[in-house]
């Protein structure tokens, strides 16, 4: 089997991940090169998982000859245009989400995409978590019978640096989009209306770069199911991720990943292990799935399983939930693709 050739843009924290995985878990692919505006952080990367080259101009990447596919780990506010000039140059593409913060960018995006007939996948992760899975499963095989009510719960740990809130794009897009795209995920139908509250009750900073740091939305599908998200960015106790669906015939749960199973009973009462304190800990499993599948739908010219209207729905729902929450009232949405 011919080695699919890639090369990755942007060597933060999921760069480094994703060039860990590359490197190291998945066979038939060759990490040949990463670009990254801080050159000494990419020669780092670089040199910590044995990269032949490093560039700090990501057009490198585009435009090396050998490179069958990219990975794209750079800010948001450039993923468009990446993905616009790595799909132009008949490359594969995998970008981290959400494309853009703008709807016609995006749309704009996909377009470039479905011209030039590549692979695009965007990197909601969570779908690939066996969790998550299992729980889509026992839905579509009638185990609770029909959908009711959907409630999803995802706390971080700590809030992000105030550098990195300015440029996010919000609670909305940048945390809860994971959220929206699960709840479209399970119930396989289409959200037409949201209403969305929150305040700023963890650091006044926050509010201050203009952001909120808890949230909660209603959402209302098509077929009628209901559901809820509610986000902090803040758990002291730890990463929490649930979810619950409840139907005509049950409810099923999936609850959080401890560390360990082990509970200790002593005088002072029972104690549990801590949650995982970060995202990479809690779902480093699913990125490497999604990885995997990315790669076999090159290898086998298959249709990836989060395509790029995944990602435009999903900012369509974030982008709605922050017009409820400025405007105080639901917001109806009218879908484009």
């Amino acid at each position: 089997m011919k080695n699919i050739k890639v090369g990755l843009i942007g060597a933060g924290r999921i760069g480094k991940l994703h060039a860990e995985n590359l490197t190291t878990h998945i066979p038939h692919v060759e990490l040949v090169a990463l670009a990254d505006t801080k050159p000494t952080l990419a020669k780092r990367v670089a040199d910590d998982f044995n990269i032949p080259y490093y560039f700090d101009d990501y057009h490198q990447i585009i435009d090396h000859p050998e490179i069958d596919a990219v990975i794209i780990c750079s800010p948001t506010n450039t993923h468009a245009q990446i993905i616009q000039e790595t799909s132009s140059a008949g490359k594969h593409v995998f970008c981290e989400k959400p494309i853009d913060f703008d709807l016609d960018r995006t749309q704009k995006t996909l377009e470039s995409v479905k011209k030039n007939g590549i692979k695009f996948q965007v990197g909601f992760n969570r779908r690939f978590d066996t969790n998550f899975q299992s729980l889509e499963s026992r839905i579509l095989k009638g185990e609770i019978g029909d959908l009711h009510i959907l409630r999803i719960t995802s706390r971080d740990p700590a809030p992000p640096p105030i550098s990195y809130i300015e440029v996010s794009g919000g609670i909305f897009l940048d945390m809860m989009i994971h959220d929206f795209d699960m709840a479209r995920y399970l119930v396989k139908n289409e959200v037409v209306q949201v209403y969305a509250a929150g305040g700023v009750m963890i650091d006044k900073a926050i509010g201050e770069a203009g952001d909120i740091d808890t949230a909660t939305v209603i959402l209302k599908f098509a077929n009628g199911v209901l559901g809820t998200i509610d986000n902090s960015r803040q758990a002291v106790y730890g990463y929490d991720q649930r979810i619950e669906v409840f139907g005509s015939n049950g409810m099923i749960r999936a609850e959080n990943v401890e560390t360990d199973t082990c509970i200790l009973s002593n005088a002072k009462g029972s104690h549990q292990p801590p949650l995982p304190h970060f995202f990479l800990d809690r779902y480093k499993s699913s990125y490497l799935t999604e990885m995997v599948k990315f790669l076999h739908c090159i290898e086998n010219d298959t249709i990836p399983e989060v395509v790029g209207n995944d990602g435009l729905k999903a900012i369509q729902i974030a982008l709605a939930a922050k017009e409820s929450y400025l405007m105080n009232r639901p917001i109806e949405i009218k879908h484009t693709m």
